[in-house]
């Protein structure tokens, strides 16, 4: 399992490259989407991971299957997250070049938190729905629209492979030594 980097480290400013198509579904991607897999699990209030965050710079970010649980889940800021799904946890989403394609033009500031800006939590300006495409770990192209909790997670993640972090674009950023959770709002 590899450790969550933080702010400091070099890799989380720079531009992640893209995944040859070629190269999704050998053993170095499922490998790489492994350890971000085990690295999120570790993490009680983490809710998605993108590849830089642990020292890869590709264009790669996995979400818990924990944010389609029907339960109230610690996630990356304060309040609490409820969410759809019901039984036993999904497995984690996988999105390979992955690319906005759409943004609401509706936008809410939303409490914010990063595994790798630890302690650190703010507000963030983003759109309360978005659409992102990308390939899943079979190479397969997909589109999927989200609101809420899941469409920021969509923008959080793209921007870290562009090499921002919320800290960037955030207000009133503060530390916070426990992790909190929050209500998204949609």
């Amino acid at each position: 399992m590899k450790k969550i980097i933080q702010r400091e480290n070099k890799v989380l400013r720079g531009i992640a490259r893209a995944v040859p198509l070629s190269d999704i579904g050998k053993p170095k991607i499922k490998k790489i989407i492994r350890e971000m897999s085990l690295s999120l699990a570790k993490e009680p209030d983490g809710v998605a991971l993108a590849a830089p965050q642990i020292g890869y710079p590709l264009r790669i970010f996995v979400v818990s299957g924990k944010v389609f649980m029907k339960e109230k889940i610690p996630t990356e800021g304060r309040g609490s997250a409820t969410v759809k799904a019901v039984g036993k946890k999904p497995g984690d989403l996988v999105f390979i070049n992955p690319k906005i394609t759409k943004l609401s033009r509706e936008k809410a500031w939303l409490p914010e938190g990063c595994l790798s800006v630890r302690p650190l939590y703010g507000l963030t300006h983003r759109a309360k729905k978005a659409t992102i495409a990308a390939h899943d770990e079979k190479s397969r192209k997909f589109t999927r629209g989200a609101s809420g909790l899941l469409a920021q997670i969509f923008q959080h993640e793209t921007d870290h492979l562009e090499g921002i972090l919320f800290t960037d674009h955030a207000k009133e950023i503060h530390e916070e030594l426990e992790p909190r959770t929050y209500e998204p709002k949609t």
